[in-house]
């Protein structure tokens, strides 16, 4: 009878070992989002050197942190999907690659969910502060800054990033000269500022920004539904093809964050770029 009571009582205590050690050691565990960005497409990403309130380290890239909007829209995303956010720099040619061998989890880098990319992985909704929308620059020297329409560029000198629909864009305006593409939007900005280029395609918001910390640029916007055709829904999170519930996660999260909330960290992360600039 005695060691069926010990028994007992040893069965007891292994159950309530299990059911509270296990159930406090679960509620503390936390999954680490990874995330892949370019670190070089302000306002959405950049690099800085030093750690600051907002920033993120760059777990690949020893010394430096991730900025932008898409850094800030990833830590809300972290925080209530109950993770710890871990960035990468990736180079933009290498995301979708770098996703799919499964290096990171998802891509976070002002990404537009285009039909040849969706072939390829699968995208969130977006999570930009209004519609994606494409505009102009232009070096303020030249006789472009009269442009009005996208027939005002002809014999004007574009190029763009490689790999990216800002350089397939081009062709939507009539006797413009495509130049080579470069690797990254500071490549495009130092041919358009610098005259090797006259102008070149960007997303409005980032022009924007642009415009404000290189003065010699002008952002040619254009009227409704005269402007450029484009196939997309706007800038998501990129995840693998089989990743569905993590997608449904993020979508949720996403959903949370108002776009009176998306207006506000997008003017603050303008404002903390400004300050690094001027």
């Amino acid at each position: 009878m005695k060691k069926y009571i010990v028994l007992l009582i040893l069965v007891a205590c292994t159950f309530l070992f299990a059911y509270f050690g296990g159930s406090k050691k679960e509620t503390h565990a936390k999954f680490v989002l990874r995330i892949g960005v370019e670190c070089d497409y302000e306002p959405n990403n950049w690099e800085e050197k030093s750690p600051t309130d907002s920033n993120v380290p760059i777990a690949n890239h020893e010394g430096a942190y991730a900025e932008g909007y898409d850094i800030q829209i990833a830590k809300l995303v972290a925080e209530k999907l109950g993770a710890s956010l871990e960035v990468k720099k990736i180079a933009w040619n290498n995301l979708i690659s770098s996703l799919q061998r499964g290096e990171i989890d998802a891509i976070f880098s002002g990404m537009l969910d285009t039909k040849e990319r969706k072939r390829a992985i699968s995208f969130t909704e977006t999570y930009e502060v209004s519609k994606t929308e494409y505009a102009v620059i232009v070096n303020t020297s030249t006789p472009y800054v009269m442009a009005e329409k996208l027939t005002d560029f002809k014999g004007a000198k574009f190029t763009a990033q490689r790999s990216t629909n800002l350089y397939a864009a081009i062709s939507q305006l009539p006797g413009a000269i495509a130049l080579p593409a470069v690797d990254t939007v500071a490549d495009m900005l130092i041919a358009v500022t610098t005259g090797k280029a006259d102008a070149s395609v960007l997303n409005l918001d980032t022009a924007r920004s642009y415009e404000v910390t290189y003065k010699n640029i002008k952002v040619i916007r254009f009227p409704e539904n005269h402007g450029f055709k484009v196939g997309f829904n706007g800038i998501c999170a990129g995840l693998r093809k089989n990743d569905s519930a993590l997608i449904y996660r993020i979508n949720e999260a996403l959903n949370t964050i108002t776009k009176s909330e998306r207006k506000r960290i997008m003017e603050q992360t303008i404002s903390r770029l400004l300050d690094n600039t001027l």
